[in-house]
């Protein structure tokens, strides 16, 4: 192993339990949720940003690779150590460092997971909305490398726009500080915005100041079965003509509602071929009004069922159906190529139709549910790897898929990243800067 000699001299650097080569702990780095892995040659886990800037100004001295690491919850292989080196661990970066009610402002290391942010901030009124699916186990850090969103991104926005700086350290192991704690800053360029989102290319975020909201101080939403993907599209469009803007609005088609039934046995899921949650969140009275209005809109698309869930435990109630799809379409045996596309959201009934079409052309199901708000949905490819072929129907597939996308103006990736998953498709994007010479 050549490189193995140099990243020995970061014992002496680094101080006890900041550098690991026990193949235990080697292996529990090799991959994220990703299908590949790739044993690194030795796993840091540094504990401030002093301590980063060393790792990374000794690995670009020695030109030794460094994969930046959150809590390996990602689904693109962005935290495989393909070419061994140094995997950069954020896990022991875990200090909420201040939340400050009158700035509406927090400031935490990147290893904070995001679920315990959530709940410090909501102890002291607050509010801070980015809510991916895996909160309780994603760390704020991975969120900011990704730019990650969640079901309440439809009203409130993803994780950039509450990112008001960031402590990072470059690859040359210089720290940097953007941004700052006002909600409002045009001095020079917002460098901030664009370390977000870029997956650790640009620099190993160590810490963030977050813009806090107040937080609501109720919800209600409602739980509605249908008896076609068309009719759910319907009704999404028919909300947003009566000028209302939930906090959250997720489709689910017939395939996922199989598989959750079959896991839930949740009576009213029977015969169901769409399904929508619509929430919305405020002042109680508002709230309280605004939920009958919309029901009312929905109960005119003639619905198989609307099931209402007024106030947090009512509401966690309905959503538990929602936290289950993931698990009810590992549940069915196949393996799930999990796709977060994002299409305009004119295009959502298409891109239903065109999945059914691919489903059909390939032998092989898609199923699809996520943010219809945003016109993002995870378009899951279920494979059955023991059938002939299965690899090569299942690339042809997401190639199709991805093609589609990009021909109608979207996105291949909207929440995970491009990471190694997305690399052979990476060229053919439409929603990147480009040059053009006039």
């Amino acid at each position: 192993m050549s490189k193995a000699k140099p990243i020995f001299q970061l014992k002496r650097i680094l101080s006890p339990g900041e550098i690991s080569f026990e193949p235990s702990v080697l292996d529990q780095h090799a991959g994220d949720k990703w299908f590949a892995a790739q044993r690194p040659d030795a796993v840091a886990l540094p504990r401030s940003t002093k301590s980063v800037s060393e790792i990374l100004r000794f690995a670009n001295q020695h030109r030794i690779p460094v994969t930046p690491r959150g809590a390996g919850f990602g689904y693109v292989g962005g935290a495989v150590p393909i070419r061994g080196g140094i995997v950069l661990s954020l896990a022991k970066l875990n200090r909420i460092k201040e939340i400050h009610a009158a700035d509406f402002v927090a400031v935490v290391e990147a290893g904070v997971i995001t679920k315990d942010l959530q709940d410090a901030v909501e102890k002291k009124g607050r509010y801070y909305p980015p809510d991916p699916a895996s909160r309780a186990d994603t760390f704020i850090g991975g969120n900011i490398a990704t730019n990650a969103g969640g079901p309440r991104c439809l009203k409130y926005g993803v994780t950039r726009d509450y990112v008001l700086g960031l402590e990072a350290v470059l690859a040359n192991g210089d720290v940097v500080r953007v941004g700052g704690r006002t909600h409002k800053n045009k001095t020079g360029f917002d460098f901030t915005r664009l370390f977000v989102g870029s997956e650790g290319m640009l620099a190993v975020v160590t810490e963030a100041t977050l813009k806090l909201l107040p937080l609501p101080p109720y919800r209600a939403c409602l739980a509605i079965g249908f008896g076609s993907m068309k009719m759910a599209i319907g009704t999404l469009h028919a909300i947003f003509r009566e000028g209302f803007l939930p906090c959250a609005l997720e489709v689910a088609d017939a395939f996922t509602l199989a598989a959750a039934y079959n896991r839930t046995r949740s009576s009213r899921l029977q015969g169901c071929r769409a399904h929508l949650i619509v929430e919305l969140d405020g002042q109680k009275k508002s709230v309280l009004s605004e939920i009958h209005d919309v029901e009312r809109i929905v109960r005119k698309q003639r619905p198989l069922f609307v099931e209402r869930g007024l106030g947090d435990t009512e509401c966690e109630e309905v959503w538990k159906i929602r936290r289950e799809f993931s698990y009810s379409l590992r549940d069915t045996g196949l393996t799930k190529l999990n796709q977060d596309i994002v299409v305009p959201r004119g295009r959502l009934e298409d891109l239903f139709k065109f999945a059914t079409q691919l489903r059909k052309r390939h032998s092989m199901p898609i199923a699809c549910f996520g943010h219809a708000g945003d016109g993002n949905i995870h378009v899951n490819v279920m494979v059955d790897y023991q059938e002939p072929q299965a690899s090569r129907r299942a690339d042809a597939a997401l190639n199709e898929l991805f093609r589609q996308v990009i021909a109608w103006k979207g996105a291949i990736t909207g929440e995970h990243g491009i990471g190694l998953a997305k690399k052979p498709w990476w060229q053919h994007r439409r929603n990147c800067a480009r040059y053009t010479r006039l």
